[in-house]
């Protein structure tokens, strides 16, 4: 499992530098050195600091391109802000994908724990499991099968 969460922040960190790399030639080019310098860092936290939330909390993390793009468009002119905003959506997107992706095949919770059972339609149910249990209160009857059936064995 460690290994997994550890490929899993590999992978996160390249979709982070991937958006930074697509946008850091465009910052402020009028502002000195020094300045560009300070921008760049600060784009580069503002990418990680969204891909490491969306990361942590892809259900409740809504519109993480709207929001890395208002944490950044100040470092940008006017004139390259359209092409920011694309930047940004597309390797938001890509990253997004990416997680429910590795969520729907079980490989990743999303670093919030899941009931184990499945909705009528098939999906996996969405609700937190109670403390110290695998299913939530809807399904907390399951649990007890699991057990008898156990034991019957």
């Amino acid at each position: 499992m460690e290994e997994q969460v550890a490929q899993l922040q590999a992978c996160m960190y390249q979709y982070s530098r991937a958006i930074y790399r697509s946008v850091k030639d465009l910052i402020d080019p009028y502002a000195d050195r020094q300045t560009r310098l300070a921008y760049r860092r600060t784009v580069l936290r503002e990418c990680e600091q969204t891909v490491e939330r969306l990361a942590a909390d892809p259900h409740y993390f809504a519109r993480p391109d709207r929001a890395l793009f208002q944490d950044i468009r100040r470092y940008f002119p006017i004139t390259a802000q359209a092409q920011v905003a694309w930047a940004v959506r597309e390797g938001v997107g890509a990253a997004m994908s990416f997680i429910r992706a590795q969520v729907e095949a079980g490989l990743f919770d999303g670093g919030v724990a899941r009931c184990k059972a499945t909705t009528r339609k098939g999906k996996a149910c969405q609700r937190t499991p109670l403390p110290g249990r695998d299913y939530c209160p809807s399904h907390q009857h399951l649990e007890r099968s699991v057990a008898r059936a156990a034991a019957a064995a």
